[in-house]
């Protein structure tokens, strides 16, 4: 490990060193290249030189002990330099993971009713919403490529765009199936129903990491249409668009200009395609996708929120932690199960490398 974090130490010095030669701040391509892997390698030179300062005052304080006249002084300072170290190994232990290459990413989202009728159209707009309040929390944007909602304001599915920093690395343990469980508005005996809704997470691929031939496309146009039928828009402004060779279809209607209607479903339908190709690569074809939105059962689920207990519940936490308040997660709070997914991820993947070392 010390070695890598040494070579690591190395490749930003040298960084910042190429930055200030002219030839590369002259670059923009170039000196935007050195700034963002100087960014990537910060975290972690930050807190190896941390570590290496303490390392020598646990080795300055070892000497100091053997002087009967500081050998107290000696032994608080080698005491604590001792539990600073041990944090700090644990946080370069952290550090050195291997990255999720889409981190930096933005998310595509689709969120689906599942069984339930109407309650699971409406219990996919509080997800909705839930969505957006966490989004605007972490300054991120939220774009609505294509909706198809019910008479009383449910929606039957609906595709997002969320564009900030660090979405892909919070969003993606969102994809699964989510269950509800409470009285819906639609029940007039009282009676507690289940319902479902599915959320898949994507991340948004540029044209860079993955093209489509144009020959593959159809494109159609058509008219616009809110809940019920009615016409919102008189000229054809949305956008089908079609990749035959994989049957995959793509819709975007909630912009008035075809052009930014077609622009999104074009970014959709590259990120569901990069998505099908990389789960070919890792012989999961088709199999990651159902995973990760399941078939819409009350049944298969990774989230439970269940209102008269006042508890959401995350299926997939194994630690003692895995209820939380179900008006702060509803209202968009996620960072306390985001939180504790993260965490259990991480620390599966130290004990899988203790387990290879």
């Amino acid at each position: 490990m010390f070695d890598k974090l040494k070579e690591t130490e190395n490749r930003y010095v040298e960084l910042e060193s190429r930055m200030e030669q002219p030839e590369t701040y002259t670059d923009a391509e170039a000196y935007s290249a050195c700034a963002k892997e100087l960014k990537e390698l910060e975290p972690i030179v930050s807190v190896y030189r941390e570590y290496l300062k303490w390392k020598k005052e646990l080795d300055d304080s070892a000497e100091l002990m053997n002087d009967p006249e500081m050998r107290q002084l000696a032994s608080e300072e080698h005491h604590e330099a001792e539990q600073n170290i041990e944090q700090l190994e644990q946080k370069l232990k952290l550090l050195l993971l291997p990255k999720d290459p889409n981190d930096s990413k933005n998310v595509i989202m689709e969120i689906r009713s599942g069984v339930g009728g109407e309650e699971g159209a409406l219990f996919a707009h509080d997800l909705y919403r839930m969505y957006s309040m966490y989004a605007a929390a972490k300054g991120w944007t939220v774009e609505v490529a294509n909706s198809n909602l019910t008479e009383l304001g449910g929606i039957k599915e609906i595709s997002l765009i969320v564009q900030g920093e660090g979405a892909w690395s919070r969003l993606k343990y969102e994809a699964g199936g989510h269950r509800v469980q409470r009285v819906p508005v639609t029940e007039s005996g009282g009676r507690i129903h289940t319902s479902a809704a599915t959320v898949a997470v994507l991340p948004e691929v540029d044209e860079v990491d993955f093209t489509i031939d144009p020959k593959d496309l159809r494109i159609d146009t058509y008219r616009s249409s809110g809940a019920g039928g009615q016409h919102i828009n008189k000229t054809e402004s949305a956008i089908r668009i079609t990749h035959i060779p994989t049957g995959t279809v793509v819709e975007c209607q909630d912009e008035r200009s075809q052009y930014k209607n077609k622009d999104r479903a074009m970014s959709i339908l590259r990120s569901r395609l990069y998505e099908a190709e990389m789960e070919k690569q890792r012989e999961e074809i088709a199999e990651e996708r159902r995973n990760q939105i399941g078939s819409g059962d009350r049944s298969d689920r990774i989230r439970t929120y269940n209102f008269p207990q006042n508890r959401v519940t995350d299926h997939r936490l194994t630690g003692e932690t895995k209820n939380f308040n179900i008006n702060n997660v509803i209202n968009g709070d996620l960072d306390p199960i985001i939180d504790a997914l993260t965490a259990q991820t991480q620390a599966e993947m130290l004990k899988s490398q203790g387990e290879e070392g």
